[in-house]
């Protein structure tokens, strides 16, 4: 059953933080907040804990993980970053955007997509999510938190303890998190390619849905 912790949206304990890394590094699965609604999360290097998110989302291997990253500089040692496409990253991150990325010869083939190479990263705006990351000190493999034949959008951590509290290692209530989902923008062609519109601004890109 998984553990629930109240931690403050601005000012997040310290003590409650460190337990929620000690959690993901003994192989949980939490569901923690974003800036684009709850997220599931695993630390990178635990297998079985990916498999798990796979089976709570209910998708295949070619959905896409993203990897969640306190900065740029982390971002850079996951993903091929030429000079163009860095100034944009560092022009709208931190921020609601996914980017998909060509993944360096040193990420792990379970971590990409199978046939692409490539892989999803984002910085995200959120005071708990950065807490999380800075005391974990790598970044989390995650997804967005949905779940098959779920009517409802979970925006409160006690509506996703109800449904998956028997599938989760902990649940991080830092109150509601409206569920909109990021902007998906692929930049490993030549020209910035639209995924998905979500709350990230297009016109930094020079995109039009």
């Amino acid at each position: 059953m998984a553990q629930y912790f109240v931690i403050h949206e601005q000012n997040p304990q310290f003590r409650l933080i460190h337990q929620a890394v000690e959690i993901l590094q003994n192989g949980g699965v939490i569901a923690y907040p974003t800036d684009s609604g709850y997220a599931l999360g695993c630390v990178i290097g635990n297998k079985d804990a990916q498999s798990r998110i796979r089976q709570i989302r209910g998708v295949d291997e070619d959905h896409h993980f993203t990897l969640v990253c306190r900065n740029l500089a982390e971002l850079a040692t996951y993903a091929q970053v030429n000079n163009g496409q860095f100034r944009l990253l560092k022009a709208n991150t931190p921020g609601q955007y996914t980017f998909i990325l060509k993944a360096t010869r040193e990420v792990p083939k379970r971590l990409q997509h199978p046939k692409k190479s490539t892989l999803g990263l984002r910085v995200p705006e959120h005071v708990v999510t950065k807490s999380l990351l800075e005391a974990l000190g790598e970044p989390l493999l995650s997804m967005t938190l949905s779940i098959k034949d779920q009517t409802e959008d979970l925006i409160e951590a006690w509506q996703i303890r109800d449904v998956l509290e028997h599938q989760l290692d902990l649940v991080i209530d830092a109150g509601v998190c409206l569920s909109t989902p990021t902007t998906v923008i692929d930049l490993t062609g030549d020209e910035p390619q639209l995924i998905r519109a979500g709350a990230g601004a297009l016109s930094p890109f020079g995109l039009t849905e």
